[in-house]
């Protein structure tokens, strides 16, 4: 399927030649999909088959379909995308992902941009109308049509992967591009929010980087509400809007990826992983893995390894992947 260019402004010429560049890469790269590139922040994605799905975290990123689907859930939401869309994340979350559209003729490929958001602010600050960020906390989430001059600047940045000399100079000054155009489109208001210094959605974020460093410790909503300088019924509601899950589910998502993680690359076992990611019980610890995953700990990894490396878990992934 390919992009209708009525209803996301890139032409079929733009389409074409992102779809040739992105192939014509990661055509000669070892290894496999995610493809991370010279390019700080910019990572291709490819696959030549529809994959089961995968867990795995996502960044705040632009992260655009050039061919084929793909769905991602977050929480109890599922979100799908196709040519000619991106995901737009704000929030650094855990996720279940799957291709759900590739083949080796028609192969799904992706672009991923990670936000800047030093550089956001600075573009947000420079211009003469900012969007308004508003008072609620929108969705950390959301796809959004992907075409105009935001498809011409990712299209400059994968050209610019020929020409490595130039990438120092030139793809900080697209990246600068890609911030105008997000926070001057649709969704700038949203993506505003990302900028602002002091915010309902910046304070969430602040409590979210405090659970994302101790996920492994005993963490009450009410420290983490005072680190949002919330209620403990105010922050509930509000990070459970941004993320579509609750702070415990959210933690024990991220428990549960990185003692996977930690048994696929053979450092422990199950039992020594549940301790050290925060759990009490190696029994509960199985049960929710088996629960997450769909298989005990241990014959869990052993499907990994076999599958290996099309299916290899990271800790903090790059999004889209």
């Amino acid at each position: 399927m390919r992009c209708n260019p009525k209803q996301t402004g890139r032409t079929p010429a733009m389409a074409d030649t992102l779809i040739e560049l992105v192939k014509r890469y990661t055509d000669t790269q070892p290894g496999a999909s995610p493809f991370r590139t010279a390019m700080p922040g910019l990572t291709l994605l490819r696959a030549d088959q529809e994959r089961h799905p995968v867990h795995l975290i996502y960044k705040p990123a632009l992260c655009v379909v050039v061919q084929g689907a793909k769905w991602s859930t977050f929480g109890g939401r599922r979100l799908e995308y196709g040519p000619g869309q991106a995901l737009v994340v704000s929030v650094e979350m855990p996720a279940l992902s799957r291709v759900v559209k590739a083949s080796p003729t028609e192969p799904y490929l992706g672009v991923v941009v990670e936000f800047d958001l030093a550089l956001l602010r600075e573009v947000m600050t420079s211009l003469e109308t900012p969007p308004p960020g508003g008072g609620d906390i929108g969705q950390g989430v959301f796809v959004s049509d992907f075409g105009g001059p935001l498809a011409d600047c990712v299209l400059r940045m994968v050209r610019l992967l020929a020409t490595p000399h130039a990438i120092a100079m030139v793809a900080p000054l697209i990246q600068r591009e890609i911030s105008y155009w997000l926070l001057t489109g649709p969704h700038g208001g949203d993506v505003a929010q990302l900028a602002l210094a002091n915010n309902p959605m910046k304070r969430v974020l602040d409590a979210i980087h405090t659970l994302r460093g101790q996920f492994a410790e005993p963490v009450s909503i009410e420290h983490l509400a005072s680190v949002a300088q919330m209620s403990p019924s105010a922050f509930h509601r509000q990070f459970k809007a941004l993320t579509a899950m609750t702070p415990l589910q959210y933690q024990k998502q991220l428990r549960l990826l990185e003692a996977r993680n930690l048994m696929v690359s053979g450092a422990v076992n199950a039992e020594t992983a549940a301790y050290r990611v925060g759990y009490e019980s190696p029994s509960q610890f199985s049960r929710e893995y088996a629960r997450l995953f769909g298989a005990p700990p241990k014959r869990d990894i052993e499907l990994l390894k076999e599958a290996l490396p099309q299916s290899v878990p990271q800790s903090v992934p790059r999004p889209g992947m």
